[in-house]
Parts: structure tokens; sequence; C-alpha cells
């Protein structure tokens, strides 16, 4: 089970250059029209909202985490 997430969660880290957000489509209008005059604003825009998005997971996987150790710590005392 840990090999599983461990393969998951390395996935997430090295193939998340490949995905890109989809944002509304007025953000997305203006993202693609500044990359065609010459600036590099729309791909940081892009970049800024892949960074937003990540952290409501990040904040399921602490929150799974303690109550997991939870979990665990109340097993033990039930046990002894």
């Amino acid at each position: 089970m840990k090999n599983k997430a461990l393969l998951v969660l390395v996935s997430f880290i090295f193939f998340t250059n490949n995905l890109f957000a989809q944002g509304c489509s007025m953000c997305k209008a203006v993202a693609e029209t500044s990359v065609a005059g010459g600036n590099s604003q729309g791909s940081g825009l892009n970049a800024g909202i892949l960074y937003i998005m990540v952290f409501p997971y990040i904040l399921i996987g602490v929150g799974f985490y303690f109550w997991q150790r939870h979990r665990k710590q109340l097993q033990k005392e039930q046990e002894s």
C-alpha cells in the first residue's frame, strides 16, 4: 500500500509540468493574446492556477495523515 501511494505521489510531482489548467474563457483569451504578443505573462498565469489548485489536495492529505495517526493511537490504547 505504501509503495502504491509513493508511486502516485512521485508521478504527480514529475508529471505536473504536462498539465494545463482550465481557467475561465476570459482569462484564457487574455493569456493567449499575451503570449501571441510576445509576453510571458500567460504561462505565469497558468503556473499560478496550478499552484493554487494543489493546496486543497495538500490540506486533505495532511488531514488524512493526522486522522490516521490518531486512529492508530486509539487502537493501541484499546489493545493495552
